[in-house]
């Protein structure tokens, strides 16, 4: 098969797929240059050779496979870049609802059951750090990112899911205490379970 003939009869498909898997390399680089990150590259084109196989049978007669599939990379980058962009607003605006966020009170801050500070300690390192800097210590979610050396965005992430851990943990160990509330902790060391 020659570079101008990419007809896309069904014979010639495997052709057409030899052709575009043997520019392999070439369509990595052009990806690389263009994102920055092999990682992100290598997505980027795996997506691409998913999406592309299976619109061979759109190409045109005089159309060569590979511009054909250039194309289709620019646009993946494109689309990339938006959903990217979409991902970082979001973590921006949780981050910011964290920020607004009203502490509770310093009386019912010393009342809560006391196991939950136990079961945080549970926790991977990185989500009982965040919770004690935050809520106990008191620090705003965005001075914690400095601290931490993260965006505001990936440290309100880390607050959530940490907070979310935090309480599937209190849920297996304290039971219905967990859903009704346990303000008047009667738990003791150990009683719940932690």
């Amino acid at each position: 098969m020659t570079a101008h003939d990419t007809s896309t009869d069904p014979a010639s498909t495997p052709d057409v797929v030899a052709r575009l898997v043997a520019n392999h390399r070439e369509f990595l680089a052009f990806l690389q240059s263009r994102v920055g990150s092999r990682a992100v590259a290598e997505d980027i084109l795996q997506d691409a050779f998913v999406r592309g196989i299976g619109k061979i049978g759109d190409l045109r007669d005089d159309e060569s496979a590979v511009a054909w599939f250039y194309r289709l990379l620019r646009n993946a980058i494109i689309d990339r870049h938006r959903r990217d962009a979409a991902a970082g607003r979001r973590l921006d605006a949780l981050a910011a609802e964290l920020e607004g966020a009203v502490e509770p009170a310093a009386e019912l801050r010393g009342a809560v059951c006391q196991c939950v500070a136990r079961l945080a300690d549970t926790l991977k390192p990185e989500y009982a750090q965040a919770l004690r800097r935050i809520e106990l210590d008191g620090v705003a979610v965005k001075d914690y990112a400095v601290e931490a050396g993260i965006t505001s965005g990936n440290a309100a992430v880390r607050v959530f899911r940490a907070r979310e851990a935090l309480r599937k943990q209190v849920a297996r160990s304290c039971g219905t205490c967990a859903n009704h509330g346990c303000l008047e902790c009667t738990c003791g060391a150990g009683a719940c379970g932690a």
